[in-house]
């Protein structure tokens, strides 16, 4: 008994002689005008990988084992100038650094200010102009920094990804979209100020929210109190996306009795941007309230509204490019002496969420949230398809139509007249006379839509304009719930469970008659279907339970479904940190279902294959990832990730034509993707570099597109042409390359930076092809079934480029910076239905006779881009005036006004060998040749603020 007593006091004098001695580096960072603490300031002992951030109390500690000797405390935070405080670190002693301060960067926050957003408000089709810039504007990596802000003009997409393959959250919550999986940045356009407190996670590493996704995870943290006490008021000028923005902000820090709040109000306009009848009409507002129940409670609720109205603008081929110029936007004319957009997105989705904030304990912590979005999106179109019953001797028909409006039209341009083999001279002035009439008009006629509604309400008919929009009218809710928890001082546990319910209302929106007074709801295009076995009269009808309906302004029509779609996922990672390697493993489990619901029996497709549920869709998803840096030197470091997932296909590729049925894609899986990325990275007092390898790999991929073609094989020679949609299938690609961010602080002015990125973005395989219409019955396949695009380039941006530029920062609150940006191998859309057997096949279903394969080869050539060169300059200037900031910050982007392509896509209106060499055989050019989106001129951004 008397040993076992020794024997504890002996363990008890161990432990308290082991707790004397340990060593401890904390401290405090506090704002160096107001004095207040500053949360998530990031403190690193440099030349190590050790580092902390600092709690809401602005306080922080080192919980592992510290170096001892002369160190190096590198103390920083977005919107604040990096500092480095000198301590010397003994065994068994505290230092207690408390009170160390950082200035507010009046010129590198604003630098920030671009609205990246704005940019990212699609002009065209999903995915052919998206960009991945706004995920990756919170970087402090010098590559993914040159990526956002000088490589996102060219819509360049790291390491070959788009927005669908990162995820963007606020306050926790993710907001990607479910239709397409990618972010809708209008959702919180404008509001830049109260977006500067992000965490950015590059890739597949450890994140402490979510399972990540290959292009990165961007937490955007709206809590109230994590804002700097203060006000801030400004104006920008710009000839992008808006001509001017007026915002305003406050922040009220933490108040007695634990509460604080943040407002923000914004505004941005333009009558349009650099191209030609972009309107831009967008109101923006936020608040943020917070209460500090207690020492372990908080409760935050965050309110977004930001409506935004845009005027779109269109891919154009060369033939216009040439008449007309890069500006050039075919979808607008003057009305009333007006500029009046036909196309114009609006976005109205406001955002209410709540968030609880619990310390259970020091090491323990766990974040609920709950969020509420509900809303439109609305993007407007001229319908020509305007009609009138008639029925005589009992046989009912259709009478009206109108001709295509678009001052573009393909009938409209020079190459249409000089189309046939021979031109003669009738056609070369007919040429000229349309080549001129293009010139000098060549917008949309707004009088010219009205005058024929007039002249046929006149005759008691029907408008044969008008204004359809197609609505997306969502509510979405979802509840989350992120725990993390120190198990000890090496490991670190994050989970999180969520589960997300959508409600989507889809529906065509008769916006407006154009001077009309009714529309009557049938497809007039069905009496060309010379295949109907039913009456004509029903199978023109958007809806059998209500024909021949005369809708109005504000009806449903066309179209109308619902879609229920329901997310549960959960989430485990385990971080460990030692003296020589970190590395962290997670893992993801996920239950996501899709139901289509018809509110009108179409006549193409009567009864339950268009009006009712569908069959409900089901996919089970899992993940696994790991990775970690093993740390050679304090200097060196090799940083490796590898993961495997699988994803449930979006809304958007899941349903054949949700527009019209049920109709589900045949062959539907989720997506498999695996990835593997290893870096070697330096860090030194004056030089940062990160040289990175990946790949990455994907799987049972599915893509859907929508357009007309001619000449389909098989279907006989009077009916191949057909307004079809095609789904491509067991889709994959590979994505390979190396990618490297350098800076140099060559002095305590100058900064050298430098960026690269080298890849090749291929499709792995001849994917399944199947088109689907309501002008043929069932899915039509050719051949095999396969679309023969293995090893060609997926498009989407330069896979290569390169970057080299300086910043200098002048002591007196002045910046300059130069980028010269270097890109090259970008690639145009391939027409895929052009690489099936379509092509090699007649009307008749039997090989195409004289078929050259040296001739098909040169057709079927990928396009590559030309080579640019943009570079671009950035400044800026502050002055403190008592306790006010006043200062401007301009960047003028391709200052010699390149002229380049950001991309493009071949048109697959003549998918076939024969029609294709006619097309592209012309001197005079093709009449449906591809279609280019081109990059912007010289533009310049300026912003003027006041902050106090």
């Amino acid at each position: 008994m008397k040993k076992s007593f020794f024997i504890f006091l002996f363990g008890m004098f161990s432990m308290l002689t082991s707790f004397a001695q340990e060593t401890i580096v904390k401290g405090s960072v506090l704002d160096g005008t107001t004095g207040e603490p500053i949360p998530d300031v990031t403190i690193t002992i440099e030349e190590t990988s050790q580092s902390v951030k600092t709690d809401a109390n602005g306080e922080f500690q080192f919980q592992t084992i510290v170096p001892l000797g002369e160190q190096v405390l590198r103390v920083e935070k977005d919107g604040y100038v990096t500092k480095r405080y000198p301590i010397v670190v003994n065994e068994g002693q505290t230092v207690d650094i408390s009170g160390m301060t950082l200035d507010f960067d009046s010129d590198k926050t604003d630098s920030f200010v671009i609205s990246i957003s704005d940019d990212n408000l699609n002009s065209e089709d999903d995915g052919l102009t998206d960009n991945i810039s706004g995920l990756l504007q919170a970087s402090r990596d010098q590559f993914l920094r040159a990526a956002a802000f000088d490589f996102s003009a060219t819509f360049f997409r790291p390491r070959g990804l788009d927005n669908a393959n990162g995820k963007v959250l606020i306050n926790g919550v993710e907001m990607n979209k479910q239709f397409s999986g990618r972010p809708q940045w209008g959702n919180w356009g404008g509001l830049n100020d109260v977006q500067r407190n992000q965490e950015f996670t590059i890739g597949m590493s450890a994140n402490d929210y979510t399972f990540s996704d290959l292009a990165g995870t961007n937490n955007i943290v709206m809590r109230a109190s994590r804002y700097r006490e203060g006000g801030r008021v400004s104006y920008a000028s710009a000839n992008r996306s808006y001509t001017g923005r007026v915002m305003a902000s406050y922040n009220s820090g933490i108040l007695e009795g634990g509460w604080s709040y943040s407002v923000l109000a914004s505004r941005r306009f333009g009558n349009e941007g650099y191209v030609d009848g972009t309107l831009y009409d967008s109101n923006s507002f936020f608040a943020a309230v917070e209460k500090k129940i207690n020492d372990k409670h908080s409760i935050n609720f965050t309110g977004i509204y930001a409506q935004n109205r845009r005027g779109r603008s269109t891919a154009i081929t060369d033939e216009i490019l040439a008449l007309k110029g890069r500006k050039y936007n075919p979808f607008w004319g003057e009305q009333d002496g007006d500029i009046r957009n036909s196309r114009v997105r609006e976005i109205e989705e406001p955002i209410l969420m709540l968030n609880h904030f619990w310390d259970i304990s020091p090491k323990t912590k766990l974040n609920t949230n709950v969020a509420y979005q509900f809303g439109k999106i609305g993007n407007t179109r001229i319908d020509n398809g305007g009609t009138r019953l008639v029925t005589f001797n009992g046989q009912a028909s259709y009478i009206g139509g109108a001709r295509n409006p678009d001052p573009s039209y393909y009938q409209n341009l020079p190459s249409y007249h000089l189309r046939d083999v021979n031109p003669t001279a009738y056609d070369y002035e007919q040429a000229f006379l349309a080549a001129q009439n293009f010139r000098n008009n060549g917008q949309l006629d707004w009088n010219a839509l009205y005058s024929a509604n007039a002249t046929v309400r006149a005759q008691g008919g029907n408008s044969i304009y008008a204004i359809q929009e197609d609505r997306n009218d969502d509510s979405q809710f979802t509840i989350n719930s992120i725990l993390d928890t120190e198990l000890s001082e090496r490991v670190r546990l994050n989970a999180m469970v969520s589960y997300r319910r959508l409600k989507s209302e889809n529906f065509a929106n008769l916006k407006d008659l154009l001077g009309g007074t009714g529309y009557l709801d049938v497809d007039f295009f069905a009496e060309e279907d010379a295949n109907v076995i039913e009456s004509l009269e029903d199978v023109a009808q958007s809806d059998l339970n209500n024909p021949n309906r005369i809708v109005r302004e504000g009806d449903r029509y066309k179209y109308n479904y619902e879609i229920d779609a329901n997310v549960v996922t959960g989430f485990a990672q385990a971080q460990f940190k030692y003296n020589k390697i970190d590395f962290y493993l997670g893992a993801n489990i996920s239950q996501t279902t899709y139901q289509r619901n018809g509110l009108f029996e179409n006549g193409n497709f009567s009864g339950s294959r268009s009006f009712g549920k569908s069959e409900k869709l089901d996919f089970s998803n899992y993940g696994v990832k790991a990775g970690g840096t093993y740390k050679v030197t304090g200097r060196h470091l090799i940083d490796f990730n590898a993961s495997y997932f699988t994803k449930a296909p979006t809304i958007r590729n899941s349903f054949n034509n949700a527009r019209q049925n049920n109709d589900v894609v045949i062959g539907l899986e989720s997506e498999k993707i695996q990835s593997v990325d290893v870096s070697y990275i330096f860090r030194s007092p004056t030089i940062k570099a990160r040289l990175t390898g990946f790949y990455s790999g994907f799987q049972d991929g599915t893509d859907i597109g929508f357009f007309f073609t001619e000449d389909l094989a098989g279907l006989g020679l009077d009916t191949g042409d057909a307004f079809v949609q095609e789904v491509l299938t067991n889709v994959e690609k590979r994505h390979i390359g190396v990618e490297l961010g350098f800076e140099a602080q060559v002095t305590p002015t100058i900064k050298l930076k430098a960026a690269a990125s080298v890849g090749q973005y291929t499709f792995d395989n001849n994917p399944n092809l199947y088109l689907t219409s309501d002008d043929f019955d069932g899915p039509l396949t050719f051949g095999d079934g396969t679309t023969n695009i293995k090893d060609y380039h997926v498009a989407g941006g330069p896979e290569r480029a390169y970057q080299i530029g300086f910043e200098y920062r002048d002591p007196d609150f002045w910046n300059v910076g130069l980028t010269t940006n270097y890109f090259s191998n970008a690639y145009i859309d391939v027409s895929n239905l052009a690489r099936s057997a379509n092509f090699t096949t007649d009307f008749d279903g039997q090989p195409i006779v004289g078929y050259d394969e040296d001739i098909a080869r040169d057709l079927l050539k990928q396009e590559e881009f030309d080579d640019y060169v943009l570079v671009n300059i950035v400044g800026g200037k502050s002055w403190r005036v008592g306790d006010y900031f006043v200062g401007f910050f301009a960047t003028i982007n391709n200052v010699f006004d390149q002229e380049y392509k950001t991309g493009g896509f071949e048109q697959s209106r003549l998918p076939k060998y024969t029609r294709l060499l006619e097309d592209q055989s012309r001197s005079t050019g093709p009449v449906f040749g591809s279609r280019y989106f081109n990059g912007n001129g010289t533009t310049y951004y300026l912003n003027v603020y006041l902050r106090f």
